[in-house]
């Protein structure tokens, strides 16, 4: 099949995060497959972009600010409509990276205009919004959205806020997780039997402070226990460092700062235990990235993915609370057929539900009219 996926923004500073990473990632997959793959977005960089990102065709337009004070959302270049318009005209299959924003809305209109049928992606980017601009701006966005096929979901949430959106004219919302490309790495390191480390961003929302508390219950049954945090910090460290020192931690528990992804997975591979105390994560993909190196997961029950988890015996699923939290932790540390046990549930997971692999199955059914999953 010929694929064309419209995203709003690439650049070489990752400025549009998520839905640049995941339309990249489902159309090398579907490279691999065979697919012909295009991606149609604005560019940011230091340097010209390049024709090409890996075995994804790329057109692109350098992003000029039409709408001031908006960030991404009101990035355009007028030429980006005639590639919208060349490209579409080739797809059988188009697939919009939808947010609230005029390269989101160009596409559904050049959609619209080319008679082509399309699915969308909001990757939680429209939510219910009541200022005047967003108002305006819905006047001609969201009729041009409720024409998609269908609009893939990632968590209930997101399908609550655009059902709210859409209203009862809503096209089928299909659930599409985030895809991982699992690798042959894991296990290749020697792995410590007491390590535990905490790896996000050093944000209240973590909840790194509780991982400290959850240390210092665990120390005191499982003394040889040591534990890392990192991450950059984005305004807890000092809060952390005081918990430290008020229990007494500092020979005990360590901030190894931020890392690159590389480093990320290695600290994953030697770890014993990977802790994430944060709630109501839509989709935790250091969680995810865990798994994918074998690494068995302490989490919380309020997680988009806990119930999948939980189902597989994939992570130790707790309340969150630091006592919930030292308790599962101590029966892995404790237990090396039970770290194996959920490291090789963790592992199925990613494979059959997780996975780019997966997630491009499910991709190729509703290319091809099969959608499957509501």
């Amino acid at each position: 099949m010929r694929l064309v996926h419209v995203v709003t923004l690439v650049s070489d500073g990752g400025a549009f995060g998520g839905p640049t990473s995941v339309a990249l990632a489902q159309l090398e997959e579907c490279a691999a497959r065979g697919h012909d793959v295009t991606l149609v977005s604005l560019w940011r960089g230091r340097s010209p972009a390049a024709r090409r990102l890996g075995a994804v065709r790329f057109l692109s337009r350098p992003a000029w600010r039409v709408v001031p004070g908006r960030g991404c959302l009101g990035l355009m270049h007028p030429l980006l409509l005639w590639d919208l318009w060349r490209a579409m005209g080739h797809a059988d299959v188009v697939q919009l990276h939808a947010g609230r924003d005029l390269v989101s809305l160009s596409a559904l209109l050049v959609a619209r205009l080319r008679r082509t049928a399309f699915v969308t992606q909001t990757h939680g980017m429209v939510e219910p919004r009541g200022h005047t601009l967003a108002r305006v701006f819905d006047r001609l966005y969201v009729p041009l959205l409720r024409r998609s096929r269908c609009c893939f979901v990632l968590t209930e949430r997101e399908r609550r806020a655009l059902t709210d959106v859409l209203g009862p004219d809503a096209p089928p919302l299909v659930s599409l997780p985030n895809g991982l490309r699992v690798g042959d790495e894991a296990g290749t390191l020697p792995r410590s039997d007491h390590e535990v480390v905490f790896l996000a961003r050093l944000h209240p929302r973590k909840r790194p402070e509780a991982f400290v508390e959850m240390a210092a219950l665990v120390h005191k049954e499982m003394p040889e226990a040591r534990f890392t945090l990192f991450g950059a910090d984005e305004g807890s460290l000092p809060a952390v460092r005081q918990v430290i020192a008020d229990r007494g931690l500092t020979e005990v528990v360590s901030y190894g700062g931020a890392l690159d992804h590389s480093a990320a997975l290695e600290a994953y591979r030697k770890a014993a235990v990977y802790v994430l105390p944060s709630v109501d994560e839509p989709f935790p993909m250091t969680v995810l990235e865990a798994l994918v190196e074998g690494t068995p997961v302490v989490c919380t029950d309020s997680s988009g993915i806990a119930a999948e988890l939980t189902r597989r015996g994939a992570a130790l699923v707790t309340d969150g609370s630091p006592e919930t939290l030292a308790d599962a932790v101590c029966l892995l540390l404790a237990d090396e057929t039970l770290r194996r046990s959920v490291a090789e549930a963790g592992r199925r997971a990613i494979e059959e539900v997780f996975s780019i692999r997966a997630v491009v199955d499910r991709l190729e059914d509703v290319y091809r009219g099969r959608p499957g999953h509501g």
